[in-house]
C-alpha cells in the first residue's frame, strides 16, 4: 500500500508530513522510528500526522512525533510547515491548527514565511511540569537555568559564549533530570544584545536539531523574565533565524520564520510493519 508524504523543513528542522484524513494509517513507536530514520526510512526530525479536527474552530488536527517515537505537544517549526502545506493546498492566508497543546492560529505572510501564535507561556512549576515546587526562574540545577512550557517543557541556560558549550553532552544528561517530570528540551542561549540572541537546543526525543521553534520562544520568554531581552527578538539558530515577539497585551508568543518544501513521494506501508 503506497502512502503519499511531503518532506518540508523550517530553517533546517525537517519533517515528514502525512495526511491521515485520507490514508488513516496506524502508528506505533516502531513504525514512527523507522519512518524517521535517515538510513532505513524517509528521514526527519519529526513525523507530522494530519487528520480531521475534533474542534469545530480548527481547520486540521496536527500530531507531532519525535524520531524516538514519543509524541510532542507542540512544535513551532512543524506548525509553520503545516501552515505552508495548507496554504499550498487551499490558497488561504489564515488557518487554525488543533494540537495537543491547544489551538494555534497561523498566518501566511508570503509563500515561504509563516507566523504562528504559539499561545501563552506557562511558568508555574506544575504546568511545565516539574516534579516539585521550585522557583521556575531559577531552577536548583548547576548553571542556574529557567524553565517554561511552550506546549513542551523547556529549560534555558544562559551562557557567555555558546562555543564553549557541548549541547549534545549536556542535553543528554539534563533531558531526563528527575526535576523534569516528563523530560525537557534543553536550550543554551548567548545574548548578543537586547533584541538578538544565539540559541542551540537539545530536543527531548529528537536530539540536537538545526532549529527548535518552541525552544526559540522559550529562550525569549525566559530572557525577558530574567531582564536580559526585549519582547521582540531575533533568534539565531544553526539552521537560520526566527523572529519571536512576546505580546505584552495578550501574553501570546508569536513566531515568524521561513518554511520550504523539500520533496514529495510515496512509501510502501508494507515495508514499515507495526
Amino acid at each position: 500500500m503506497n502512502i503519499p508524504f511531503y518532506k518540508m523543513h523550517g530553517i533546517g528542522n525537517d519533517f515528514v508530513i502525512i495526511d491521515n484524513s485520507v490514508n488513516n494509517i496506524e502508528l506505533n513507536e516502531r513504525r514512527i522510528k523507522t519512518l524517521c530514520d535517515r538510513r532505513y526510512g524517509i528521514g526527519c526530525d519529526q513525523l507530522i500526522i494530519l487528520s480531521k479536527p475534533k474542534d469545530s474552530n480548527a481547520d486540521i488536527y496536527v500530531r507531532f512525533f519525535n524520531e524516538g517515537g514519543d509524541e510532542a505537544g507542540a512544535c513551532g517549526n512543524g506548525s509553520r510547515c503545516v501552515a505552508g502545506w495548507l496554504h499550498h493546498k487551499y490558497q488561504r492566508k489564515e488557518f487554525t491548527l488543533q494540537t495537543n497543546a491547544g489551538l494555534l492560529p497561523v498566518e501566511v505572510i508570503d509563500n515561504h514565511t509563516m507566523k504562528v501564535n504559539m499561545g501563552q507561556p506557562r511558568t508555574k512549576w506544575q504546568d511545565i511540569p516539574l516534579s516539585r515546587d521550585v522557583d521556575t526562574l531559577n531552577l536548583p540545577l548547576s548553571g542556574d537555568p529557567a524553565a517554561v512550557s511552550m506546549g513542551n517543557p523547556h529549560a534555558t541556560f544562559f551562557v557567555e559564549d555558546l562555543s564553549t558549550v557541548d549541547p549534545v553532552f549536556s542535553g543528554k544528561m539534563l533531558e531526563k533530570d528527575p526535576l523534569f517530570a516528563e523530560g525537557a528540551n534543553i536550550g543554551f542561549v548567548q545574548m548578543l544584545d537586547r533584541q538578538s540572541m544565539r540559541v542551540r537546543v537539545w530536543e527531548r526525543g529528537a536530539g540536537l536539531t538545526l532549529a527548535c521553534g518552541s525552544g526559540a520562544c522559550a529562550s525569549v520568554v525566559n530572557a525577558v523574565r530574567r531582564g536580559f531581552a526585549d519582547r521582540y527578538c531575533e533568534v539565531k539558530m544553526d539552521g537560520g533565524n526566527l523572529i519571536i515577539e512576546w505580546d505584552e497585551e495578550t501574553n501570546n508568543v508569536l513566531m515568524t520564520g521561513a518554511v520550504h518544501f523539500s520533496f514529495t513521494g510515496q512509501f510502501d506501508l508494507d515495508n514499515y510493519p507495526l
